[in-house]
């Protein structure tokens, strides 16, 4: 059985076709569309006509692109800002009258937990307690858990395009911009105490673009010189260096502040790894379905 997930995120709306792998998920296709539903969101508090729209439209060319591929079942999660935003329901609502898709506005803590199955089944279940952190556009998911499922789940409305649109707002960002961000983060996260895990895996865009600069492993030394090199250099130039798309050098700053953060809580490394949200979700649907097969009619 094929089925696929449109992810519509702070910063991009994502789609993954795929099908069943063992315990995992074997990716058929994935697309990726930039809209920065988040940008409103910090602005105004809300989204625009004009970017519900686009983000509509772009919806609907993913939801094409899985019924063309062969998804038996097609599943749209509206994560941050549907929750942020005054008018979230509107762009929920928006979409299911255009696609006929399912679509679903996640709750954070629904968001954390198919985040941290995805994450966890892709690295194969690592053993013992595992943390996994998705830093978002518009928000950050931190998880922690044993097995498939998070013991505890916290969701903080903070990611690396608001903090960016918020204080970074120079190219490269000046000392006192990033002194005013990572003051901000300290703020926003001071009142978690999450589990210690003796893993931790770093999920979403902002982990995997930090990866290809100092590698899968985020620890305080790497993340101490990942955030060096992309504040004190101009965001085309990371983009071009480091094959990273400028939209996305343009936030790493702010994502970097936000990793180191959450580094320090958890006292462990973090470990880059590709399944979260949709992976997630993927699985959720595939099991629901496998379940209901082998039900007596």
């Amino acid at each position: 059985m094929r089925v696929a997930v449109v992810d519509v995120g702070s910063n991009t709306v994502r789609l993954l076709v795929g099908e069943r792998d063992g315990t995992t998920i074997r990716r058929v296709d994935e697309q990726r569309v930039r809209v920065a539903l988040g940008a409103d969101v910090e602005r105004t508090g809300e989204l625009t006509p004009k970017r519900l729209v686009r983000a509509t439209d772009a919806v609907a060319r993913e939801v094409a692109r899985a019924r063309k591929l062969g998804a038996a079942e097609i599943r749209v999660l509206v994560t941050s800002p549907g929750r942020q935003a005054r008018n979230g329901a509107e762009l929920r609502d928006a979409i299911a009258a255009r696609t006929g898709a399912d679509v679903r506005l996640l709750s954070a803590a629904e968001e954390g937990r198919l985040g941290y199955a995805g994450a966890v089944a892709a690295a194969g279940l690592p053993g013992g307690s595992v943390a996994v952190c998705d830093a978002g556009g518009g928000s950050t998911q931190l998880t922690v858990g044993t097995g498939r499922n998070p013991s505890w789940v916290r969701s903080v409305d903070i990611g690396s395009l608001r903090l960016t649109r918020r204080l970074l707002t120079d190219d490269p960002p000046p000392r006192a911009e990033l002194a005013a961000a990572r003051a901000e983060v300290r703020r926003t996260f001071q009142e978690l105490v999450p589990p210690l895990p003796r893993k931790a895996i770093a999920t979403g865009g902002t982990a995997r673009a930090l990866g290809r600069i100092v590698g899968k492993r985020l620890d305080a030394e790497t993340l101490a010189i990942a955030l060096s090199l992309v504040s004190s250099t101009p965001a085309k130039q990371v983009a071009s260096r480091y094959e990273i798309p400028s939209w996305r050098a343009a936030v790493l700053p702010a994502g970097a502040l936000i990793l180191t953060q959450v580094q320090q809580l958890l006292n462990v490394p973090l470990t880059v790894a590709r399944g979260g949200l949709r992976e997630g979700a993927a699985l959720e649907m595939l099991e629901g379905a496998e379940l209901a097969e082998a039900l007596p009619a």
